[in-house]
């Protein structure tokens, strides 16, 4: 027999299937577990490997490594069955399973009678490089356990946080992004790692920005939590690629030596973006996100990173398994979940208060979402120089019709006039920047407008959130 042959031989004992994307994968029963690894990666050569070495004593040629691998591709593209790879999560006729990427490949299986550790799950998960394993999660404990390691000024704040956390035991999404700011010395780092080590630890918790759309949606390929960290600001690239990232999106790459072939990377992921400054700006991204700021932790608080660490250590395993609990919870209680008025990231509002009777009584979620929705739109339009100044200049008078540059009113042209400086460099640009046309008629506290452009239109998503009514007029009014 050649090479080749040998190799061919002992590669029978896996069992070869393709993923959607067609990647070729093999099932090995190593020690009395599954294992699940693609044919091309080092740890199914290192197999081939020590298995042709246990028959022959010897070392396949690299040749002969390689046409193997060619005929088991082969064999799993063309014969084997399809299958869906997933990293962390996945869901399965109803039943969400949870990596908890140990040495015996072990899940959790979890479902609406409860949950339970699974040898031998459905679903095959992937191990990209960096994945870190979950502790053998406890029972009996209480989601309480968390609240003592993390910096959150109000218990709405907990609620939300530990909502994002069962959010995020979701395969597919939607995904409230998660934003954390705060001064200084507030734990914004410690909380964004914290957060991801209950549910996708790994060697690097937090990162920097990506530099282009291809490195997020490569890097969301290659885990379920995402955390940047220490953010300065976000580019407007970068927040409209986080809202398609949130709900799920994709990204094209040509393939390499093809002219018409592409390379497609979809993802739904759940992200944690933490700065000094409020870097989430932009309406559309506001909408989708969950803010949170953190106060100064006093030197009287204050503790060593190391020793809150070993403590959460401890805890992880009650802590984890309060949130399986909560979430076998939420799973009985979906069907029977109505809201009247259903908010933005509806999917995700449903499944948080489908859990949250496990641990608060009913509505406590949707009020403490709803307030931090509100709170967001305000610090959206406060940043935003053109709804500031049509708020405040609302808020003196009953109506304004007419358009920017012959508005007699001088509170707006000194405005815009300050805003040329900082926004696009001239007063006309901010004229035309600001709205080329704006009416607004206020009627007990609600505010009746009529502009076109895109900014406006941007801005006036947030004054309908507010409770605020809004059209557009044509460009020729």
């Amino acid at each position: 027999m050649s090479n080749t042959d040998i190799l061919l031989s002992v590669a029978t004992a896996a069992q070869l299937f393709h993923a959607t994307d067609g990647t070729p994968y093999a099932d090995l029963v190593l020690d009395g577990h599954r294992e699940t690894w693609p044919l091309r990666s080092k740890r199914f050569r290192a197999w081939l490997r020590q298995q042709y070495y246990e028959r022959t004593w010897d070392a396949p040629s690299p040749g002969a490594l390689n046409s193997a691998l060619n005929v088991l591709e082969a064999q799993a593209q063309f014969d084997g069955p399809e299958r869906k790879i997933s990293v962390r999560l996945a869901e399965h006729d109803g039943l969400i399973y949870l990596d908890l990427a140990d040495e015996f490949w072990r899940c959790v299986e979890i479902g609406p009678r409860g949950w339970r550790i699974a040898d031998d799950p459905p679903v095959r998960f992937r191990r990209p490089a960096g994945m870190l394993a979950l502790p053998l999660p406890a029972r009996g404990a209480s989601i309480e356990a968390l609240a003592p390691f993390l910096n959150l000024p109000n218990p709405n704040d907990f609620v939300l946080v530990v909502s994002w956390l069962l959010g995020a035991l979701r395969a597919g999404g939607p995904y409230p992004l998660l934003g954390i700011s705060g001064e200084q010395g507030s734990a914004k780092t410690v909380l964004s790692k914290l957060l991801r080590a209950l549910v996708d630890p790994s060697i690097a918790p937090v990162r920097a920005l990506p530099r282009e759309e291809r490195e997020l949606f490569i890097a969301a390929n290659n885990s379920h939590v995402m955390a940047f960290d220490n953010l300065t600001g976000l580019p407007a690239w970068l927040s409209d690629a986080l809202c398609r990232l949130t709900s799920g999106g994709a990204f094209a790459l040509r393939r390499l030596y093809t002219d018409q072939d592409e390379v497609l990377f979809t993802a739904a992921r759940p992200v944690i973006l933490n700065g000094i400054e409020d870097v989430i700006t932009r309406p559309d991204l506001a909408d989708r996100a969950i803010l949170l700021t953190l106060a100064p932790i006093t030197e009287g608080q204050r503790r060593p990173e190391k020793t809150l660490w070993q403590e959460f250590e401890l805890a992880r395993p009650q802590i984890l398994g309060a949130l399986l609990d909560t979430a076998a919870q939420g799973l009985r209680a979906l069907p029977r979940v109505r809201h009247q008025r259903l908010p933005r990231m509806a999917d995700f509002a449903l499944w948080a208060t489908a859990c949250e009777t496990a641990v608060w009584p009913g509505g406590t979620f949707e009020t403490a979402y709803r307030r931090n929705r509100r709170a967001a739109i305000e610090d959206v339009i406060d940043a935003d120089p053109v709804a500031a100044c049509v708020r405040h200049i609302m808020t003196e008078t009953s109506e304004w019709i007419g358009s920017a540059s012959d508005a007699s009113s001088a509170r707006l042209k000194s405005f815009l006039s300050a805003a040329s400086s900082c926004v696009v460099g001239s007063y006309f640009a901010a004229e035309r920047w600001a709205r080329p046309r704006i009416e607004m008629t206020a009627q007990n506290r609600k505010t009746r407008r009529k502009f076109t452009g895109p900014r406006s239109r941007r801005t006036g998503d947030q004054f309908h959130a507010l409770g605020h009514q809004e059209h557009s007029t044509s460009r020729s009014n």
